[in-house]
């Protein structure tokens, strides 16, 4: 029989269950990062808050041989020229956008990459605070090590939001064109990259000037980075519509 001194503590016991707590969440998340390199994501906190909201919720999604090179080109246009290149994270971006959120706190700019999109998206909340930003890093390391570039982008397309209640490019495609996201053009992909900042303020239907304005700035840049043999190999990988 133990004697009383020989008795874990009350702080002993609650470290404990905390510390096993904690190892359980890590090797779960970390099994659910791992499985969905192959696994599509089931609903995510983004899409399930807007259906609860009443924004509806269309979804559809759609292998990598089964999307428009034309819509991986048009969101790197739009989003993150260099998504070829870095491992998640664009630092010098980040600092850009930190400072510029000091100066002008009522027009937060935002620094994050493709990845770091598809790591917010497919596991957290929308929302700002140093919370969900650390979580999105964390995720972002991980999706970069275990899913590598295609995935990611595969994942970032089948889950981003692309207008009010659309969800997918497969989705947003079959809503504003009335085709499948393999048969997307170089206008319409960079259509509905236009409207990524800010889904369910910019508008395709009815087409704004704004949105009409940014997608022929996206078709310049697709021009510009389409050259780029990391670019190319990534956009030829399996994908129908090649530039």
């Amino acid at each position: 029989m133990s004697s009383p001194a020989s008795s874990p503590t009350f702080r002993e016991r609650l470290w404990r269950i905390v510390k096993g707590s904690l190892y359980f969440f890590f090797f779960f998340h970390l099994s659910y990062v791992i499985v969905l390199r192959w696994v599509d994501p089931p609903i995510t906190i983004t899409q399930l808050v807007n259906w609860v909201q009443g924004n509806g919720l269309k979804r559809d999604y759609v292998d990598r041989s089964e999307i428009s090179a034309q819509a991986m080109l048009a969101v790197m246009s739009s989003e993150d020229q260099l998504f070829h290149e870095h491992s998640g994270f664009l630092w010098d971006r980040i600092r850009q956008a930190l400072k510029h959120n000091e100066r002008r706190p009522d027009k937060i700019r935002g620094g994050s990459t493709i990845s770091q999109q598809t790591a917010k998206n497919v596991f957290l909340w929308q929302g700002r605070s140093y919370v969900r930003k650390g979580l999105e890093f964390y995720f972002t390391f991980l999706i970069e090590l275990f899913w590598g570039k295609e995935r990611i982008m595969e994942v970032y397309l089948n889950v981003i939001e692309m207008g009010r209640g659309i969800f997918g490019i497969e989705a947003a495609a079959r809503y504003y064109f009335n085709k499948p996201a393999s048969r997307l053009n170089r206008q319409e992909a960079s259509l509905i990259a236009a409207v990524l900042p800010s889904p369910k303020r910019y508008k395709i239907k009815p087409l704004s000037g704004y949105v009409s304005g940014r997608a022929r700035s996206i078709q310049t840049q697709m021009g510009h980075i389409a050259p780029i043999p990391e670019i190319q190999e990534l956009l030829h990988s399996g994908t129908p519509g090649t530039y």
